[in-house]
């Protein structure tokens, strides 16, 4: 993305009053809306095709139907969301958290602190990205750890290896066969399956 480009805002009218208000102090505060939805039904098929950097959700309340997009959202194509809503309460907080709402905003703000609000929440969104991949990444280590667990001890049963001998044997034939040791360890396990 150009850092010098505005930033580009979906917004959606979750309220039966219209959005002019809060789309000219978006406006007026330098960012692009490229499109609208009226009520939650257009919000995944928005998301995924117009790509917004941020998703502005103007409430009352949100409704069940907006939190079940904004979680499909979140995981079809994952995008901050500012949520500006009139009612609070820790119930209605924590549903929005839960469907993926980085910000979460009682009341309307003035123009001067839509900024600051939409860079809170891109920073909070990507830091959470960033620990998602982490825990992502640490899971897979793990499954892979497991899988070469279990080949060492396929290999130590079959061949009278100890743990050491095992480990090389598994590490040597996978550089020999160009393939991650995960995925040989893998392969090890189905023909043993087939085998027993």
């Amino acid at each position: 993305m150009d850092p010098s480009a505005p930033l580009r805002l979906l917004l959606v009218n979750d309220t039966d009053r219209p959005m002019r208000q809060l789309r000219d102090a978006f406006a007026d505060a330098g960012y692009l809306v490229i499109a609208q939805a009226d009520g939650a039904a257009e919000l995944l098929r928005l998301a995924e095709s117009e790509r917004p950097d941020v998703i502005i959700v103007d409430t009352e309340s949100p409704t069940r139907d907006t939190l079940e997009q904004l979680a499909l959202m979140e995981r079809a194509a994952p995008r901050p969301v500012v949520m500006f809503a009139e009612h609070g309460g820790m119930p209605a907080i924590q549903a929005a958290v839960r469907a993926g709402v980085t910000a979460y905003i009682v009341d309307h703000v003035s123009a001067e602190r839509l900024a600051p609000i939409v860079d809170m929440a891109r920073v909070k969104f990507e830091e959470d990205a960033a620990l998602k991949r982490k825990l992502a990444d640490m899971e897979r280590q793990l499954a892979e750890r497991k899988l070469i667990e279990r080949a060492k001890g396929i290999l130590m049963r079959r061949r009278q290896l100890g743990e050491e001998e095992a480990y090389a044997l598994l590490r040597s034939q996978a550089m020999r066969s160009g393939l991650r040791l995960a995925d040989l360890a893998l392969q090890l396990i189905h023909a043993s399956e087939l085998l027993d």
